[in-house]
């Protein structure tokens, strides 16, 4: 049996810049890991994939993504190392919520792309794993490359980025489930505001800022149809916070705090006055999550 750690996300900044013909967002992410993790023990063998989860609104069957990522991976295993390994047996122990923007299903899938890849001694490189992933989840390249990093593309062309103080994180999830597909479709990207906001980030150059560069271009729609998600980010004003945004299309929002007691009286002044769900962690930016 092997244990994976799989660490939420979230994005610091989300600027869309197009869509592409085949109806994909371009895009341009600061992804960071978050402290918050889902956790999964593998079991190879047996004649199928089989999966249970502590939370049961996760369905457990092929439509899983950590279902989805371990079929991908026998199935490339048995076309190029002629393995026998037909089974796993995937439990998840699941902190992160479901629906919430911070990426739990890709993060998962990536964690048994890589626990497999160990336990087997490395039949496939980073770049083999990433690419096996990009075929569950645009989020999932960047869990298994395992480090803060700049996202183009629909997500999957990462650089890392080293440049990212220890914030502490303040979430809150307000417990409803955002439809990803519903706000990209509802998206205008004449009303977006990162362009502007982000003109003079220079990637190798400056450090980011929470209180000049946090910015969600998704927000414009999520905030207007999910009240929760408002409710939720207005919460967090007034709380000493360097910034506060969106990760993801939603409908997690954050605050970033440079030291742990501001981050704590905040905590503590919203248990029981938010009907969200509060996480206090930290940003992973020195760690490398695939050695997890």
């Amino acid at each position: 049996m092997v244990h994976i750690i799989a660490p939420a996300k979230i994005n610091l900044f989300l600027q869309v810049t197009g869509k592409r013909p085949d109806g994909y967002h371009e895009l341009v992410t600061l992804m960071c890991p978050l402290g918050l993790a889902d956790h999964i023990w593998l079991e190879p063998g047996g004649a199928r994939i089989r999966v249970t989860c502590s939370n049961p609104d996760v369905p457990v069957g092929t439509s899983n993504t950590a279902h989805r990522a371990a079929d991908i991976f026998l199935r490339n295993l048995s076309k190029t190392h002629c393995s026998p390994l037909t089974g796993v047996k995937i439990t998840i122990a699941k902190r992160i919520p479901v629906g919430a923007g911070l990426g739990g299903g890709s993060s998962d899938a990536a964690a048994v792309l890589r626990g497999l890849n160990r336990v087997l001694r490395q039949p496939f490189r980073p770049a083999e794993l990433m690419e096996m992933g990009l075929g569950v989840g645009a989020d999932v390249p960047f869990f298994i490359f395992g480090q803060p990093a700049l996202a183009t593309g629909i997500g999957e062309r990462l650089e890392a980025y080293r440049q990212l103080p220890s914030y502490r994180v303040l979430l809150i999830y307000p417990g409803v489930s955002v439809s990803t597909a519903e706000v990209y479709k509802n998206l205008d990207l004449g009303l977006t505001k990162c362009k502007k906001k982000l003109k003079d980030f220079d990637l190798k150059r400056r450090p980011f800022d929470a209180a000049v560069h946090l910015c969600n271009d998704l927000e414009t729609v999520t905030l207007s149809r999910y009240p929760q998600v408002k409710a939720a980010r207005e919460a967090l004003d007034g709380r000493g916070a360097l910034g506060i945004s969106m990760s993801g299309s939603g409908s997690t929002v954050f605050a970033l705090f440079d030291d742990n007691g501001t981050a704590r009286r905040a905590l503590q002044s919203l248990e029981g006055a938010t009907d969200g769900s509060l996480f206090l962690t930290e940003l992973i930016v020195d760690a490398d999550i695939g050695s997890l």
